[in-house]
């Protein structure tokens, strides 16, 4: 077994006496900036309890910034760095979260922004300090221990004195959170947010869409035909350069329990994920089973989806918003099982007004709406469409076999 982490004590005259050994940082170019400081902790590894865990586990590039690794539940939540623990909700993307606002209660009463699918932490420095120390994630037991993993680099304490001032050495708390700027300084590079899909070339007129990709494009944004924009568009003006895809308000669409997830996670009976009044800030149970509004960029290669994961496929995704506009009894059931769609987790607080708006999708515009969807995908993760493609495809196919031996 891995030894446990020990706190390590930190006096500022011993600190101060292993920053004067370190060389003279005039010619380092090894960090020359906060972002470049921040990419090297961003998938170091070191900075979980066991060695094997970096935000780029469950934030990998190669993977629009979500985690693709299988658990017992699929990849709908993440495990840990002791090997065994799972989360509870879904990895979101780190991809274009820097353009989130801080976390706000609006003068009519509604929420917007923050980090986290609960907004608990108003900013990218606060989403970086969170991970390391949760015990289900990387499993820090405190700021300390995570700053003593720091200094072992001697890279690192020359870099955090030159960009952030020696100073910063004296006391783990400003070290700690130092480092959480630094992450939020890659964070916010171009890398995360590329604006570089089809649909950015079509606006810079640079590609042309299908014409199914178009009749998805013109129903997504519609007023009339579809509930996409309610919360799925930031700028009001069409077509927008650097369109996010949310207005990072929260809503509760009636997300079933993922009931996969709650057994792999050990969940207690009766666990309920209150979302956004989970959150410390907010005491107000008319926002419970709320979630911020995700980004729907590199969405098509970001399964599974919602807040917990439990929809595996894009398509089901949309045959789940067009549930609340029929009466058909047949569009009520959940392509993935072959049965209905189950009960929300949180039936109080359902935002009817967003999701009720338009009228019921046929196959033709459900399947439009998807291709769009699909265009939304930063240029380096096209690749991604066709295997994705085949195996929603063999899902479907094994789904629709299994519906028909019943």
């Amino acid at each position: 077994m891995p030894k446990p982490v020990r706190p390590a004590i930190f006096a500022a005259g011993v600190l101060a006496a292993a920053l004067s050994c370190v060389p003279a940082i005039a010619g380092d170019a090894t960090f020359a900036t906060k972002a470049d400081l921040g990419k090297a902790l961003f998938f170091d590894t070191n900075l979980s309890t066991n060695r094997t865990q970096a935000c780029a586990t469950c934030h990998d590039p190669a993977h629009a910034f979500t985690d693709p690794r299988p658990t017992a539940a699929g990849r709908a939540v993440s495990m840990g760095d002791d090997g065994t623990s799972l989360g509870d909700r879904n990895t979101p993307t780190a991809a274009y979260a820097r353009f989130s606002p801080k976390f706000q209660r609006l003068k009519d009463g509604t929420y917007v922004g923050g980090q986290f699918l609960d907004g608990r932490e108003p900013d990218l420095a606060g989403q970086a300090g969170g991970p390391p120390l949760n015990p289900i994630e990387m499993g820090m037991p405190d700021k300390e221990s995570v700053v003593a993993r720091l200094w072992e680099n001697p890279d690192y304490v020359t870099a955090f004195a030159k960009l952030f001032g020696p100073e910063t050495a004296a006391k783990p708390e400003s070290a700690y959170a130092a480092m959480t700027q630094a992450i939020a300084a890659f964070e916010g590079t171009d890398e995360f947010a590329p604006f570089t899909s089809k649909y950015d070339r079509f606006l810079a007129g640079e590609a042309k869409l299908t014409d199914k990709e178009e009749l998805g494009r013109l129903l997504f944004f519609s007023q009339q035909f579809t509930n996409c924009n309610q919360c799925h568009q930031l700028h009001t003006v069409q077509p927008a350069k650097h369109e996010t895809f949310t207005n990072y308000q929260y809503h509760n669409i009636g997300i079933p329990v993922n009931a996969a997830a709650r057994r792999a996670n050990g969940s207690k009976a009766g666990h309920i994920d209150r979302g956004l009044l989970d959150n410390p800030a907010v005491d107000d149970p008319a926002q419970a089973g709320k979630f911020k509004v995700p980004s729907l960029r590199n969405v098509a290669v970001t399964a599974p989806y919602m807040h917990n994961g439990v929809f595996k496929d894009l398509r089901t995704t949309v045959v789940f918003y067009n549930k609340y506009n029929t009466r058909d009894p047949k569009r009520l059931i959940n392509p993935e099982t072959g049965a209905p769609f189950r009960d929300p987790e949180v039936a109080e607080n359902i935002a009817t007004k967003e999701l009720t708006h338009g009228p019921a999708l046929d196959d033709k515009r459900i399947d439009a709406l998807v291709a769009f969807l699909k265009t939304l995908t930063d240029r380096r993760y096209e690749p991604l469409l066709a295997e994705i493609e085949a195996e929603e495809k063999a899902a479907r196919q094994a789904a629709q076999a299994a519906s028909e031996k019943k």
